[in-house]
């Protein structure tokens, strides 16, 4: 694989639960012990910021899972790593996976109200031809210098904006990430061609109300930022067809208020799947927070359902 330069450091290394760092230290400084870090690095002439959480037990001689989790639009990468909000650092703690929350484009020196170029989605980052995935590809670079990470077991999700941005990665990195989890986020990229098969679990409300399942606008949705959306159905098909899976789904989880389906076998092993909820709108299924008009449907749990999706294939 190859990767661009390594990114120069524009703000230290910060060890929030490991104990103190000394300034200036370089990203691609080794990281030997569970806690939280945070990055800044350059791309594009850009200053981009990253968050790292490594789960206790990490052991720098066993190769472990990684997690991209992508905010929504106009988030930014505490709100994702808020533990109350989304729970991805409890999960990763009790499931031993690295979970990494990079930061949008944002226009605030804060990063605040933050957006992902997902293509025909969103916002500043899309009108500004923000090259996000060139952030990820060097943000990548530098976290396989500073960690052991097992490169069969790397893993995208995200929420709306940044579930769109999930799409973008597995076409245009389906060398690097090996299954995707978008959240209320469908495919909205211009051109997909991934290089290899890329599995991929949409996780979706039938009832979203931002995102619509069916596609175009829902009441929520702010035009000057976003665009027609993708329907779900058309999202699945598309990845159906670029895995070459076989197009009749099986139910493999029906409870009340949810159920999943998988076209599987698919090329290379991988597998598309799609699990909706009745209710909960435009929210994160689990949570305990929602940005949307009611409360997340609680049939399922989004971080579940991912982890033994990318486990069970990989």
């Amino acid at each position: 694989m190859t990767f661009p330069r390594i990114a120069t450091v524009v703000l230290s290394l910060l060890i929030l639960s490991s104990g103190p760092s000394s300034a200036d230290e370089p990203p691609e400084r080794r990281i030997t012990k569970a806690g939280d870090y945070s990055f800044t690095i350059e791309h594009d002439g850009l200053p981009r910021s990253y968050l790292v959480h490594v789960p206790p037990g990490y052991d720098p001689g066993h190769a472990t899972p990684l997690l991209v989790s992508l905010h929504g639009g106009g988030a930014h990468m505490q709100y994702q790593a808020n533990d109350r909000v989304y729970g991805q650092i409890s999960k990763s703690d009790r499931e031993g996976f690295i979970v990494v929350f990079p930061n949008g484009y944002s226009r605030s020196a804060s990063g605040r109200l933050a957006t992902w170029n997902a293509g025909r989605c969103c916002g500043p980052a899309r009108d500004r031809k923000v090259d996000d995935v060139g952030f990820i590809r060097e943000m990548m670079a530098t976290l396989t210098q500073q960690l052991n990470i097992d490169r069969q077991k790397i893993f995208a999700t995200g929420m709306s904006n940044g579930g769109l941005m999930a799409h973008r990665l597995a076409c245009e990195m389906s060398d690097t990430f090996k299954a995707i989890a978008p959240v209320a986020g469908t495919d909205n990229t211009e051109r997909c061609d991934p290089k290899n098969p890329v599995s991929v679990l949409q996780i979706h409300a039938r009832n979203d109300d931002h995102v619509p399942f069916e596609g175009g606008m829902g009441p929520k949705s702010l035009a000057a930022a976003v665009t027609d959306f993708t329907s779900v159905p058309e999202s699945i098909s598309r990845w159906v067809r670029r895995n070459g899976c076989n197009t009749t789904p099986k139910r493999v989880l029906e409870k009340p208020g949810a159920y999943c389906e998988a076209y599987s076998p698919c090329r290379g092993n991988a597998e598309v799947e799609l699990c909706v909820t009745d209710s909960g709108a435009h929210s994160w299924p689990g949570g305990t927070k929602s940005r949307a008009s009611e409360p997340p449907s609680q049939a399922i749990s989004a971080n579940d359902v991912m982890w033994d999706f990318f486990m069970s294939r990989h």
